[in-house]
């Protein structure tokens, strides 16, 4: 990574270079499509790719609330309207048929979140949006790697919005993001908005944004994607001694991916109605926890007054209330794992 670093600092060019365009050409090819945007982080990349579809005032655009606020930020800030469908309660996944009371004559897109790194049943989502005549656009932050079926996380929808956050499978030491699509109009247009509204030097055709990858970061990117694969790995080695491991009767897990490889498991998280005690007990044993995320996003402050599945959101508040993420980093040893296996067995309730 320094001597990443220091071929840029060499190179005098640090914005929109030659490290950007051969990071956004890895990725994309990684993700199966034909092109990448390199963008300042994960929501510029959902809020260009709204605007790059002519998504704002007026249009409805539905996705989770068991989300990073991000997501429905994007949305807003592209001028358009979220809507809140609640989420399926094995997976913490939004529910399709949720999503389906939610439609209304306003309605443009689907943001769908591949939470805690999950990606499932992709078919249902890419013909429902197909039959609806609505776009699908992948919120990719959590899934890095994640296939289903042979084909990356991102490649389903019309556009893909990665994260490239430190805390991400694949991080940068900084923030950034990437837009990958199939659609070299969108592509186009994106290139455009993350860059003013710039369509050639000094020439503004529409108002656009600034929101370029920086080429450190695209430097150092391209040095860490050679560890992703293997950090992936030992993520599912995690996952797995968990799921076979933990088998404490107030602990649940949630539902085992539909194929190996369509789980990268950003996180992994397991529920329990006595959460609160059951992270107390930890931290005593000598493990932290988190929770992601505690606030559903309707219930935060500018979000009350979002329209709503008609049936409510009683799943994704349930959730809230009881998920727990436990370690699940690829650094972690074998005599960590199960450290945190036994003190998870070890809880029995208040």
């Amino acid at each position: 990574m320094l001597d990443a670093a220091r071929r840029v600092l060499e190179s005098g060019w640090f914005v929109l270079g030659s490290e950007v365009i051969a990071f956004e050409k890895k990725w994309a090819e990684l993700c199966g499509v034909a092109h990448g945007v390199g963008v300042g982080n994960g929501m510029d990349a959902i809020e260009i790719a709204l605007r790059g579809l002519d998504i704002g005032p007026g249009d409805e655009v539905i996705t989770t609330p068991m989300t990073a606020f991000a997501t429905v930020l994007a949305i807003m800030r592209a001028g358009a309207t979220p809507v809140l469908a609640d989420i399926d309660m094995e997976t913490a996944l939004l529910s399709l048929a949720s999503v389906e009371r939610c439609l209304s004559p306003k309605t443009k897109a689907i943001v769908l979140v591949h939470l805690y790194g999950q990606v499932r049943d992709m078919t249902a989502w890419v013909d429902f949006s197909r039959t609806k005549g609505i776009y699908l656009i992948e919120d990719c932050a959590q899934a890095h790697l994640a296939t289903w079926q042979g084909k990356m996380a991102g490649s389903f929808g019309l556009a893909g919005a990665y994260s490239f956050y430190p805390t991400k499978n694949l991080g940068a030491p900084g923030d950034a993001g990437m837009l990958v699509t199939n659609s070299s109009v969108l592509a186009k247009r994106a290139e455009s908005l993350r860059n003013y509204g710039q369509s050639e030097r000094y020439h503004h055709p529409e108002l656009g944004l600034n929101s370029r990858l920086d080429e450190l970061q695209a430097a150092m990117l391209g040095v860490r994607l050679k560890w992703l694969p293997r950090f992936t790995e030992r993520r599912r080695q995690i996952a797995e001694a968990y799921r076979a491991g933990i088998v404490n009767p107030l602990v649940q897990h949630l539902a085992a991916p539909e194929e190996p490889s369509s789980h990268v498991y950003h996180l992994y998280v397991v529920t329990c109605l006595q959460r609160d005690g059951l992270q107390a007990h930890l931290r005593r044993k000598g493990v932290q926890t988190l929770i992601h995320y505690p606030v559903p996003v309707h219930k935060q402050k500018p979000c009350k007054a979002l329209r709503c599945d008609p049936q409510g959101l009683r799943n994704s508040e349930q959730h809230a209330l009881q998920c727990l993420s436990l370690p699940c980093h690829p650094q972690m040893s074998d005599v960590d794992i199960h450290q945190v296996i036994s003190a998870v067995n070890s809880f029995r309730g208040d």
